[in-house]
């Protein structure tokens, strides 16, 4: 992939013309040049022409930098001796915006965790407005040390003097330009970024890990592609089982089979189907925001109403999807492909039936929702294919089936369909249970390594948190410590038993735009003393894609998101806040629920299951690090009490999470 509109050594860069340079960047980008842009570019290369004349033949510089995580482009990236200087300029601009300063902050981070060359280099973002009268540089690391620098702001005129101090104050070695330029680009991006980057154009390749020790996603996304194009070609239908521990990038891989095949007008058109609400709702609207916004950029007129419109054609509530097929019954949908997120999430007959009963007046409705699916694409006369997307112990509501029921409806009523099935699904985590062992040894099942993603990306920083919640969770005490001391200082796990504490903690830790917020169960009803209430109405919309100036966004730590809100979702830093639903006793987990006036003992053991579920959902959201409060608990209250959350924070505590 080129990732620059134009680079160059020092030396070249200083020998050119402008006119050569800034034909360059017109060539390379892909839509109209506007007049604003055209002079802002000539302001940037005759304002670096100045500056850079100092340093000949000691680096090289980067126009339009492409940084495909964020869909985003670097305005000037200058590598001079050993330092790599990210420039944000604003031209014409006098003032300096902290949205500006995060977006060049934002810059620098995802060098500094996604690109290799970048890691062990200092990195100082320098935000440039070229209008200012004044500046106060202020060059210093970031509290975690690793050579990436505080946001600088320059005028053009400081800005020689700005670099002229941060060489000073960097002592590194001299960074080697052409081993840089050739080094790999391994982002993760959250799955938000990574919607908006495929739905603007980008391949997965470019925008995940291709490294030894994660499974790559374009070796997943490959085999289904294989599984779709032979089913088209020999006209037979088909279900893959795709497997992967929390945050590996199951959701990633369904959208990027959904954005190659978007036309209606093709016969390969997929869609991306949820049952999850608030995720749908977010990707949705971070993909329309985006859409506008980038038309914005190249010139064009965009409206946030038509961009809503097109996206929902492409990612689709299940429970949607599901009631147009009942309108009417013969008529396949419109797609060949149907990508299901989060499968085992599915209703089974029960929730179903009472469902239809309810709410569509269809009393004799007597199939579950996995039967019911498979159905609507089995009305095709010619091909047609599902992907099951599917997370282990991740169901937390009632009703829903399991991967189990998708695979006995396979072989109760569709016994002509090919299974292609994770190697993985056998785990006892994916409860599929005894029905694998009855279909292993027929001619239309096989079992595929390659439809399993065994390492979690969401915690890029430490990929054993998935393994280190599962133990805690299964009370495996010693291997949790084990595990613990595994996982290195850059994905820090503090506990404390007071919110104020984490609440500072989040702020200080978080840099950029690096989004934080506090998680807790939705059973957490009482949490109230600490301003906490989870029956208080939040819009997961505003939390999840507002800025740090909304009271609404994550941000600003006033409303939570439970279980509900934010499955398939991740935070840069999370809060998880535990109450006493969930307590550590000498017995092992307690399962209670807040009715009334007091707590009662949850007996059932599915819904016991689906509690234990919620808190793997809370602990397996952040990427970067995450702190859990547990309160103190108060004598004077009897929903309260001290021994309520006491044992909770001994057994953490044991298990040798940092006391903050």
């Amino acid at each position: 992939m080129k990732r620059a509109g134009y680079s160059a050594s020092i030396d070249d860069f200083l020998a050119a013309s402008s006119e050569a340079i800034l034909g360059r960047l017109v060539e390379g980008s892909n839509y109209a040049i506007e007049l604003t842009q055209r002079d802002a570019w000539l302001t940037e290369i005759c304002l670096l022409k100045t500056v850079l004349s100092n340093y000949r033949s000691r680096g090289a510089v980067y126009f339009e930098f492409a940084v495909p995580r964020l869909g985003k482009r670097i305005d000037v990236l200058a590598i001079i001796d050993q330092v790599v200087f990210v420039l944000e300029f604003k031209v014409g601009e006098r003032e300096f915006t902290s949205h500006a300063s995060d977006q060049v902050f934002d810059y620098g981070i995802d060098l500094k965790n996604f690109h290799e060359p970048s890691h062990d280099c200092f990195i100082a973002p320098v935000l440039i407005a070229t209008a200012a009268l004044h500046a106060n540089s202020v060059i210093a690391m970031t509290r975690q040390q690793d050579r990436l620098l505080q946001p600088i702001v320059s005028t053009g005129e400081s800005l020689a003097d700005v670099i002229r101090c941060v060489l000073d104050f960097a002592d590194a070695p001299v960074i080697d330009t052409a081993k840089w330029d050739g080094g790999r680009y391994c982002p993760t991006p959250t799955i938000i970024e990574a919607a908006t980057a495929l739905y603007a154009g980008h391949s997965v390749a470019e925008i995940s890990r291709s490294d030894a020790n994660a499974t790559n996603l374009t070796l997943t996304s490959d085999a289904i592609s294989q599984v779709i194009a032979e089913s088209r070609q020999l006209s037979r239908k088909a279900i893959c089982f795709v497997t992967g521990v929390p945050g590996a990038g199951k959701t990633l891989v369904g959208l990027n089979i959904a954005t190659q095949h978007i036309s209606k007008e093709s016969d390969l058109y997929s869609v991306f189907l949820s049952g999850n609400g608030p995720l749908v709702a977010i990707l949705r609207e971070a993909l329309a925001r985006d859409k506008v916004q980038r038309e914005k950029e190249q010139g064009r007129i965009a409206k946030i109403g038509a961009a809503r419109s097109e996206v929902k054609a492409f990612i689709q509530n299940v429970h949607h999807f599901r009631d147009e097929c009942l309108v009417d019954v013969d008529r396949p949908p419109i797609e060949h492909v149907a990508l299901f997120d989060e499968a085992q999430r599915a209703w089974n007959l029960a929730q179903t039936s009472k469902f239809m009963r309810q709410k569509k007046g269809r009393p004799d409705f007597d199939v579950s929702e996995p039967e019911f699916l498979i159905s609507c694409l089995d009305r095709h006369s010619d091909w047609a294919v599902i992907v099951c997307l599917v997370g282990g112990g991740q169901e937390i509501n009632t009703g829903e089936a399991g991967i189990g029921e998708w695979i006995d409806s396979l072989t109760r009523s569709f016994g002509h369909w090919h299974l292609h099935i994770s190697s993985r699904l056998t785990d006892s985590e994916y409860a599929a249970g005894q029905v694998l062992e009855r279909i292993t040894f027929l001619p239309n099942v096989s079992i595929r390594d390659e439809l399993h993603l065994g390492v979690s990306m969401r915690s890029f920083r430490a990929e054993n948190v998935s393994h280190l919640v599962k133990q805690v969770l299964d009370l495996d005490e010693d291997g949790a410590f084990r595990t613990l001391r595994s996982i290195d200082d850059r994905y820090p796990i503090v506990i404390t038993r007071e919110l104020s504490k984490a609440k500072g903690w989040l702020r200080a830790i978080a840099r950029g735009s690096e989004r934080y917020g506090i998680v807790v169960s939705s059973l957490a009803q009482r949490l109230k003393p600490h301003a906490i209430d989870v029956r208080s109405p939040m819009d997961p919309i505003h939390w999840f894609l507002d800025s740090k100036a909304d009271v609404r966004s994550s941000y600003y730590l006033e409303d939570v998101a439970t279980e509900f809100h934010v499955q398939g979702l991740e935070l840069d830093y999370a809060c998880v806040t535990w109450d006493a639903d969930f307590r550590h006793t000498n017995q092992g987990w307690e399962h209670w629920s807040f009715v009334g006036d007091r707590w009662n003992r949850v007996r059932k053991l599915e819904r016991q299951q689906y509690l234990k579920n919620a808190y793997r959902v809370l602990l397996t959201r952040a990427r970067q690090g995450m702190v859990i409060v547990v309160p103190e608990g108060d004598p004077n209250d009897a929903t309260r009490q001290c021994d309520y959350y006491d044992c909770t924070y001994k057994y953490l505590r044991g298990i040798g999470f940092e006391v903050l």
